[in-house]
């Protein structure tokens, strides 16, 4: 099969890449615009293997876009949910220290807090026990912003929208080469033949994958994913919490923490490591990893209250042990190829920031 030649083709049906084809479907009504996706539907693997925490921004550095489009997508993605009666709410979170270590981290968060505009108030011993009796903190931030959201309700949304606009999707098609005629692009996947004039490549852990069918040396783009496996443990015992309750930051991670489904069921994760294959198993000796970080700030809490749940991965820039890298939202020209746009490295918050990341790459476009 060979579609005739479309003016925009998105690699990939994630939140994102979801998000990207409904903003270019109702800014471009008359353009012809498709997406490919190499599973049997929509957000199968990153989008839907994760904590849904709808983040507040407080935790990047100021000049990236990862601030930059989580400060712009949560209130988005707040207003969108409350338009279509998407199931989502403002919980607030707690960053807590449970020990005077913590104490340091907590002063950083604050004042980036404070210089973003995000609402953040410091909490002592007594104030964290009358808000969450069950949570043990010496100090903690309550951002208010934060929260959660039914990404599967969310992603079935930005689908069905897409398509009203005229958007058209191939499942179960996996991009297996690439070829720039100088005018257009030829993506042969193992169904059809497309023909593009601008291509978005959002294919979240295959992205690095794509980049390089285009012709991209990765490594020496900075464009090197590093999958960092996270899995997750529920918590069978019936717990009465209000907020999301994190620990402070890690280097790869933002720590084991607590959040809950729109059924409130309690779940920790994720944990971090890094892995070679794609496999979405939980190792159940990591429950003891779990227990350790779990009874640091709910101390009455046994192992057996901990069962495996689900685990997800993530598409990291950094190598174990680097510090902070920002998304890549990357036009090509420079490199010789118009109108390709790679989006790499999209980990959290990449759910938070859907709807403004498709701005971003719309505007590009436009």
């Amino acid at each position: 099969m060979t579609w005739d030649t479309v003016d925009v083709f998105v690699i990939g049906a994630g939140v994102v890449g979801l998000a990207v084809a409904r903003e270019l479907g109702k800014r471009f009504p008359r353009k012809i615009i498709g997406v490919v996706e190499r599973n049997r539907t929509y957000g199968l693997e990153v989008s839907s293997r994760n904590s849904e925490v709808i983040h507040s921004g407080i935790y990047y550095p100021g000049d990236t876009l990862k601030t930059r489009l989580c400060l712009e997508g949560k209130q988005r993605l707040y207003e969108y949910c409350a338009k279509r009666s998407i199931p989502c709410r403002q919980t607030g979170k707690l960053i807590i220290a449970t020990d005077e270590a913590g104490l340091g981290k907590l002063d950083v968060l604050e004042r980036q807090g404070k210089e973003y505009g995000i609402p953040v108030e410091r909490l002592t011993r007594k104030r964290v026990a009358e808000m969450e009796p069950n949570i043990s903190a010496v100090e903690a931030l309550f951002v208010r912003d934060s929260g959660q959201v039914d990404v599967h309700r969310l992603m079935q949304s930005l689908f069905f929208e897409a398509r009203e606009a005229g958007v058209d999707f191939v499942f179960d098609s996996e991009i297996q080469a690439v070829e720039y005629t100088g005018s257009f692009y030829k993506l042969h996947s193992n169904r059809e033949v497309i023909q593009a004039l601008n291509v978005v490549n959002c294919a979240g852990l295959g992205a690095e994958k794509v980049a390089q069918l285009l012709g991209l040396d990765t490594e020496r783009c900075g464009y090197r994913l590093h999958p960092c496996k996270g899995e997750y443990f529920r918590i069978k015992k019936k717990l009465s919490v209000k907020h999301l309750v994190y620990p402070v930051p890690k280097v790869n991670s933002l720590g084991i923490h607590l959040s809950f489904d729109m059924q409130d069921r309690i779940r920790l994760g994720p944990n971090a490591y890094y892995v070679d294959n794609i496999d979405y198993g939980v190792d159940e000796s990591h429950i003891d990893e779990f227990y350790d970080a779990a009874v640091a700030y709910l101390p009455f809490i046994q192992k057996g209250d901990l069962a495996p749940d689900f685990a997800g991965i993530r598409p990291k820039l950094q190598r174990p042990g680097e510090s902070f890298r920002d998304f890549v939202i990357a036009q090509e020209s420079s490199r010789g190829y118009p109108g390709w746009i790679n989006l790499i490295g999209i980990e959290s918050p990449g759910l938070t920031s859907s709807l403004a990341i498709a701005e971003y790459v719309a505007a590009i476009l436009s």
